[in-house]
Parts: structure tokens; C-alpha cells; sequence
């Protein structure tokens, strides 16, 4: 039965919300942009509102996940359920397991499980954004924070190391982002409204 659980929200995590948000207009989101199926991507190619739609169906989805979990009563399944949508999000079956980096999803799992330490990685996430315009720099320094903060907010230890878990996966899903920047090839975020 449990595995029911896990298994459930990772065919939740693997709905491809980017995909099908691009593919209403016509669009193989994928084919475009970075090639993700993220809501940054997203907002890059087909414009912000879409992005920010897309932002909260990925995050629903992490919520949704640790919901599941927490209906069979037992301690810490939450964050498996909500693990499995993180990997059903990185690795959609719907998409030929090539799917998104987890950031939204993992922000939705984090409301779920932990709103102040999701309060502090949106704040990490905004100030480095908004002073490098660099999304994937601000995604790994809010998912870098995630641990710290449960220790710092004495967070027990299953949830120091789900943090741990959820920040690594999400720095491992960036390494290409990260060698970009490092090459000074990644492309900045712009806040302005694109005109056609």
C-alpha cells in the first residue's frame, strides 16, 4: 500500500505542466529556449504569464505529493511522497524520463512540509536573481540554503537529511547551468516586457 503512495506521486510529479502549457500554442517547448520543460523556460518562450501558471502547477505538484503521504499516518512517508514527485518532475515517464530541474516542485514540497525555510529560499532566490539575473544561480543557492535553514530552525534530523536530499538533487540537476556560468554563457533573466 505504501508503495501505492510513492508510486502515485511520482506519476503527479511527472505531469508535464511546461509541455502542455507550450504545446496549447503550438509549441514543443523543449525545441526552444533551454530545451527544458521548466517554468523559466517557459517564460522565456512564450512569455510571463504562462510561466508564472506554469510555476504554481509544478509547485501544486510537490504539495499535492506530500498530501498523499501524509494520508497513511506514518511518520516521514510525507517526504518520500514528495521525493518521488521531485524525481517524476527531474524524470517524467509522460516525456521519456527527460523532464524539469525540480525547483518549483521542491517549492511546493517545502509549503508543505516546512514554510520558513521555504520563506528564507524564496528570499535567497530573489536577491540573488535579482542582483546576478541569473535564475539558475538564485535556484542553487535557495536549494543550498534549504538544509542550513532546517538545522539553523532546529528541524529534526529526518528533516536536515530530506534537505539535504532535495538540495543536492537540484545542484546535480543545475551542473549544466553551473559550467555555463562558470563558461559565461548563461543566459540572464530579463524583467522587461518583450515587445512584438
Amino acid at each position: 500500500m505504501l508503495f501505492l503512495y510513492i508510486i502515485a506521486s511520482y506519476l503527479i510529479g511527472s505531469i508535464p505542466f511546461g509541455f502542455i502549457a507550450a504545446k496549447i500554442r503550438g509549441i514543443d517547448i523543449r525545441l526552444h529556449g533551454s530545451g527544458n520543460i521548466g517554468a523559466t523556460n517557459v517564460w522565456r518562450t512564450i512569455g510571463p504569464g504562462a510561466g508564472l501558471a506554469v510555476l504554481a502547477l509544478d509547485a501544486a505538484k510537490g504539495a499535492a505529493a506530500v498530501f498523499i503521504g501524509r494520508q497513511a499516518g506514518l511518520e516521514g512517508l510525507e517526504m518520500l511522497t514528495g521525493i518521488a514527485a521531485l524525481v517524476g518532475h527531474a524524470f517524467p515517464v509522460y516525456l521519456g524520463f527527460k523532464g524539469g530541474k525540480i525547483i518549483a516542485t521542491g517549492a511546493g514540497v517545502l509549503l508543505a512540509l516546512a514554510p520558513p525555510v521555504l520563506l528564507i529560499a524564496l528570499t535567497v532566490f530573489i536577491i540573488v536573481v535579482l542582483v546576478s539575473r541569473y535564475v539558475s544561480l538564485g535556484s542553487v543557492c535557495a536549494a543550498l540554503s534549504v538544509p542550513l535553514s532546517m538545522f539553523l530552525l532546529h528541524y529534526s534530523l529526518l528533516y536536515i537529511v530530506f534537505g539535504g536530499v532535495l538540495c543536492l538533487f537540484a545542484v546535480l540537476k543545475h551542473i549544466p547551468n553551473l559550467k555555463r556560468l562558470a563558461r559565461g554563457t548563461e543566459s540572464k533573466i530579463s524583467f522587461k516586457t518583450q515587445k512584438h
